[in-house]
């Protein structure tokens, strides 16, 4: 009767206990939630000796599997409750899925799970809810937030560690508060991002820039380079950290330290195809 769970809850409760046997672990055949934490206490006996028929259960939820023995007389509620303890998913928030939408009230006998069976659960625990995105989509808005903030680049760990290493002692002189045109030679005594010293050329008639390092000389045809970024370094003002951007991406980066303010505007100018000079 559902009036009274009587002795034969009571029964399940000590006969099926859960490993966790918390309190709010479970309920009567009738899905009833409630029962006295002294009949919870007793319910730890293990599973096994109880004389209560065991399944062997797969459930599966967020790529993670669980391998579960089970009451065969528990219900879907109860069921409900064990995954919490294994996935920490609260009960309301899980769809679980066995031929169908798994039914709270009914046992696992009257649904017919048999050994091996597979359980799908499908449900997000309150953190993910909160993260709401997907991994990827999280960082990317990690990023624009970054960027809103407009932390300084040059704080950025990247960039420090170039920057720490301090002002290169041949880099070329710096003219505040000038645009000049792009030098006849090569810019010269400048960082790249692994610290190496890079020289940028600009071969105008070949429509090139020479990235040169000790080791190699990149060749870039100026259409190839989708962008040019710069900031002035902190602390260093009249000198500007720049990146070439060389392929679809931010990852593909170029980064040059050290770049002489009065050269920055002429060098956006001349890589990005704008030929107007003040």
């Amino acid at each position: 009767g559902a009036e009274e769970p009587g002795m034969e809850a009571q029964e399940l409760a000590l006969g099926c206990g859960r490993e966790g046997g918390s309190p709010a672990a479970g309920g009567s055949p009738e899905g009833e939630e409630r029962r006295d934490p002294a009949q919870a206490s007793v319910s730890n006996g293990g599973e096994a000796e109880s004389g209560k028929e065991l399944v062997e259960l797969k459930v599966i939820w967020n790529k993670n599997k669980y391998d579960v023995k089970f009451c065969l007389d528990s219900t879907g509620a109860e069921l409900k409750q064990k995954i919490h303890s294994l996935t920490g998913l609260p009960p309301a928030m899980q769809k679980v899925m066995f031929k169908g939408l798994l039914p709270e009230e009914k046992t696992l006998r009257e649904i017919k799970v048999t050994n091996g069976a597979k359980i799908m659960v499908v449900g997000s625990t309150i953190n993910d809810v909160l993260a709401v995105n997907t991994p990827k989509e999280a960082a990317q808005q990690e990023v624009k937030a970054e960027e809103n903030k407009k932390e300084p680049l040059c704080r950025q760990k990247q960039h420090r560690k170039v920057l720490d290493k301090g002002k290169p002692d041949d880099v070329m002189p710096s003219v505040k508060g000038v645009q000049e045109h792009l030098p006849t030679v090569p810019l010269s005594g400048m960082y790249n991002k692994s610290g190496g010293k890079v020289r940028l050329t600009f071969k105008l008639e070949q429509d090139q820039l020479w990235i040169g390092t000790k080791e190699r000389t990149e060749k870039l045809p100026m259409g190839s380079i989708k962008n040019v970024v710069s900031e002035p370094i902190e602390g260093h003002e009249d000198y500007h950290m720049m990146a070439f951007q060389l392929g679809p991406t931010e990852a593909s980066y170029y980064w040059v330290y050290w770049v002489p303010t009065q050269y920055v505007d002429a060098i956006k100018d001349t890589v990005l195809g704008k030929w107007q000079y003040f």
